[in-house]
C-alpha cells in the first residue's frame, strides 16, 4: 500500500517541512523504447539501494499515453524523483559518475558481472534523443484517496506559467476546495501543485509551475465547479483564478515501475 501513496504524498504533500522533487522529461530515439525500459530495469535494484542508503525517498517512471505538446523532442516518459529536503536533492545532483558505477555493482553484484555493469553504466543516453529537468517544490495538495496506485494506472501532469503574484492563494483558497469536495464524494484521488525553482538549460524556459492529478475513472468532478458558476461572486472567483495563470502543455501518464 505505500508505494506510489508515498510517492505523491512524500514528494507533494506540504506539511511542516517542504518535499522536493526531480520531473525528467524524457524523449525517446524512434525505434529504441524497448533498449529505454530495459534500461529502466537495470536501474530498478540501483534506485532500491540509493533509497535504502538515504539517497532520495523515491523514484518513478510513468509512459506519457497523450499530450497536448506539439513541440520539438516532445517527452515519451517521465521519471520522478522525490525528496524530503532541497539538501538531499543537491547531494543526490552532486554525485560523481564514479560514486553512481560503484553503487551500480554493488546494486547488481551477484547477478551480474562488473563487466557488463560499466558497459550498461557507460552506454547511457544512447536510448534518448533529450532530457529536460525540473527541480520542484510542493506549494500545496488535497490529501490522498482511493487506495494505493498500480503499474496501468493514470495520472494527469500540466505545466502551467503564473501570471500574478496570487496565483498560488488562488489555486490554495479556491481551486483546491472544489476539488476536496470532489474527493470526499468519490470523484477525484488527488490533486497537487508544485513550483519549478530550477531547470537545465534545454528544459522548457516560460512554465512556472506544475499541476499534478489523479482521478476516477469514469466520475464526473465537475460539479462542485459548476455550482461556483451559477452564483455572481462564484464567477467573478473563477475569472480571477482563470486570470491569475496561463496553462501550457498537459498529458495523461501511466504508472511503468516504482520504487522506494
Amino acid at each position: 500500500m505505500k508505494k506510489i501513496l508515498l510517492l505523491l504524498t512524500l514528494i507533494f504533500t506540504i506539511n511542516s517541512s517542504a518535499q522536493y522533487a526531480i520531473v525528467s522529461a524524457v524523449d525517446v530515439k524512434d525505434g529504441m523504447e524497448d533498449q529505454y525500459l530495459a534500461l529502466e530495469a537495470f536501474f530498478g535494484p540501483i534506485h532500491d539501494l540509493a533509497i535504502e542508503k538515504g539517497m532520495l525517498n523515491s523514484q518513478a517512471v510513468f509512459k506519457v499515453v497523450n499530450t497536448t505538446d506539439e513541440g520539438e523532442n516532445v517527452a515519451d516518459y517521465f521519471i520522478i524523483s522525490g525528496f524530503s529536503s532541497k539538501e538531499q536533492l543537491d547531494a543526490y545532483n552532486g554525485n560523481s559518475a564514479d560514486t553512481w558505477l560503484s553503487i551500480a555493482k554493488q546494486a547488481h553484484k551477484g547477478s551480474l558481472s562488473s563487466k557488463r555493469v560499466e558497459r550498461i553504466m557507460n552506454s547511457i543516453g544512447g536510448e534518448s534523443n533529450q532530457r529536460r529537468n525540473y527541480h520542484l517544490v510542493g506549494v500545496d495538495a488535497t490529501i490522498w484517496a482511493g487506495g494505493d496506485l498500480k503499474p496501468g494506472d493514470k495520472m494527469g501532469l500540466l505545466g502551467t506559467i503564473a501570471k500574478s503574484d496570487d496565483f498560488e492563494s488562488y489555486e490554495s483558497e479556491i481551486y483546491k476546495p472544489l476539488v476536496e469536495k470532489e474527493i470526499l464524494k468519490g470523484n477525484h484521488r488527488y490533486w497537487g501543485l508544485t513550483r519549478i525553482y530550477e531547470r537545465t538549460e534545454n528544459a522548457y524556459g516560460d512554465i512556472t509551475h506544475m499541476f499534478f492529478n489523479v482521478g476516477v475513472e469514469g466520475a464526473d468532478a465537475s460539479q462542485s465547479w459548476q455550482d461556483m458558476q451559477s452564483t455572481f461572486k462564484g464567477q467573478k472567483l473563477i475569472e480571477g483564478l482563470q486570470a491569475a495563470s496561463d496553462h501550457q502543455n498537459g498529458g495523461q501518464l501511466e504508472l511503468v515501475s516504482i520504487h522506494n
